[in-house]
């Protein structure tokens, strides 16, 4: 009996020796399927590499260093950094560079770059679990989709909000009725009521949209660039509540045109506007210039509904050249965790658009980040499809008719979405 029970464990023995001797099979060759060259680890995990390389903003870094520490604590991977203009450097860089082989793992980028950047494919799809996705706000993980898949996760948000001189106006208004009825009390040629640059698509988006325009519609998740929505019904009410504001004299007559915004932040900074439409980017200008502002989100529009203001979107995207996708992933994760949400607001004070801190008292305390945070939740993201393009100069030059009194809405509406299929078709086919 013990011989035979020997005979069969040499047996078992010899048959493991033989299979491990045996030809590599798919699930053993260490290949990650993410479209990268790592190796994976007996867990399935890919191999770490020595090093990453991430790009990010310029002055943004002393965000970045804090959260890179934790990860290379956390996973042992060093990541290297260097700060380049998001708006218009970083993508320039990338196309150089990626190629080359030189370019950064990770890159920080405007929402409204993606489809242009996935087009050119220098970005790539990325995958995380819902219970990542779920410490976002809807709307900021939407502006990371292109097309209906996600390549990046947000970081920070902006959008305008309403900005009022306490001097002058005792508490934000909760409707534009409201600051319509306060305007037309107090503004008098020389001083103003409110102001908004409403020849301005980015800022006029707001009325537009909350009265039930729209750019392009959004079907399953993707933008429909031949549904456009900005001469409809509730797109020419809105245009005609913007003529409202020019035609009765509430506005002065140089807030039209490039330099509508340097004069807008002009009087309000001399003590001449008792409020404003305009974005956290000029709370610090206004407080050095010695206002003590006010800030809460806009106040709700005349049928009721809030407006709709655009809202961007800044990103941590895997660049397409990474050959660390899997660890590209887990540090753009990283980044944007709860943790270090929080201490990207305390030191660049961007407004991350995490779910959970929007009751912390760092921002609930602060107004114009909780303002911001407020608004966000009726803001719709700038359309990121390419043909985004072809729209800010047809409605730019629509709504600067429609201030001056030299077109009426509808037809200065018509004129521009008729302008913008034409450049879409041209400049986009398909």
């Amino acid at each position: 009996m013990k011989k035979s029970l020997s005979f069969l464990s040499i047996l078992v023995l010899l048959m493991a020796i033989l299979a491990a001797c045996g030809p590599d099979r798919e699930t053993n060759t260490g290949t990650s399927t993410s479209n990268n060259n790592e190796n994976a680890s007996s867990s399935d995990e890919p191999a770490k590499p020595e090093k990453l390389i991430v790009w990010e903003d310029t002055d943004k870094s002393v965000a970045l260093k804090p959260a890179i520490e934790s990860f290379e604590k956390e996973y042992g991977i060093k990541v290297e950094f260097k700060e380049l203009g998001m708006a218009d450097k970083m993508r320039d860089q990338l196309r150089m560079d990626g190629p080359s082989g030189t370019g950064a793992d990770v890159v920080t980028l405007p929402h409204d770059q993606i489809g242009q950047v996935v087009t050119e494919g220098l970005i790539q799809e990325i995958e995380v679990s819902d219970e990542v996705l779920s410490i976002f706000s809807d709307s900021s993980v939407n502006a990371q989709k292109y097309d209906g898949k996600l390549y990046g996760l947000p970081k920070a948000t902006e959008t305008p909000v309403f900005i009022y001189n306490k001097a002058l106006m005792s508490e934000a208004p909760e409707t534009m009725d409201e600051v319509y009825e306060f305007s037309k009390g107090f503004t008098d040629g020389k001083q103003f009521g409110f102001i908004a640059t409403w020849d301005d698509f980015y800022f006029a988006h707001g009325v537009i949209a909350g009265m039930g325009g729209y750019v392009f519609k959004e079907n399953d998740g993707a933008l429909d660039r031949d549904d456009i929505g900005l001469n409809n019904e509730g797109a020419i009410e809105g245009a005609s509540y913007i003529q409202k504001w020019y035609s009765e004299g509430l506005f002065p007559k140089g807030i039209i045109g490039e330099s509508g915004g340097s004069t807008r932040d002009g009087l309000f900074n001399e003590g001449k506007i008792a409020s404003v439409m305009n974005g956290p980017w000029s709370f610090q200008s206004m407080k050095d210039a010695g206002i003590d502002i006010g800030i809460s989100a806009m106040p709700k529009l005349p049928n009721g509904e809030p407006m709709k203001t655009f809202m961007g979107v800044k990103g941590w995207h895997v660049t397409a050249f990474t050959e660390h996708k899997y660890w590209s992933t887990k540090l753009v994760e990283w980044l944007t965790n709860e943790e270090n949400a929080k201490i990207r607001f305390e030191t660049t004070q961007e407004i991350p658009p995490v779910k959970t801190l929007v009751e912390d008292p760092i921002i609930a305390d602060n107004e114009g980040a909780k303002a911001v945070a407020l608004q966000s939740q009726y803001a719709v993201p700038m359309p990121n499809i390419p043909e985004m393009a072809e729209v800010w100069s047809p409605a730019a030059s629509a709504l600067q008719t429609i201030a001056t009194g030299k077109a009426e809405p509808k037809a200065a509406m018509d004129d521009a979405v008729k302008n913008i299929k034409t450049n879409i078709e041209t400049n986009h086919p398909k």
